[in-house]
């Protein structure tokens, strides 16, 4: 009995292991360009910073209905980030405090 109550318990701490911290490290977001306008620059910064970094989407351009995957994990353990989106009519919107630790999408509407 005293066995099985101990593999049980290894069982159940196994599958916490392998669930919560993969879980809580995930900072993958699907960025949606859900305006009418072309999204020419993207970038993403922690939101304790004042910088904005590089333009995530390079050369690339997000036009309006599609989607990019960026995986937001800067190696700091940060959650919070702030997101800049640059529009082709020349628009910035600027979002703050987005946790990509718990965000899967985030859509940019006008």
């Amino acid at each position: 009995m005293l066995k099985r109550i101990f593999l049980l318990s290894a069982i159940a701490m196994g599958v916490m292991a392998t669930t919560s911290p993969a879980t809580a490290a995930d900072r993958n977001v699907k960025i949606i360009n859900k305006t009418k306008t072309t999204m020419v620059a993207f970038y993403a910064s922690r939101s304790k910073t004042n910088d904005w970094e590089e333009d995530i989407l390079g050369d690339d351009m997000l036009k309006p209905g599609q989607s990019v995957n960026i995986n937001m994990d800067d190696g700091t353990g940060a959650c919070k980030f702030d997101f800049k989106g640059e529009f082709e009519d020349g628009e910035d919107v600027v979002k703050n405090n987005i946790d990509v630790c718990k965000v899967g999408e985030f859509s940019f509407t006008q």
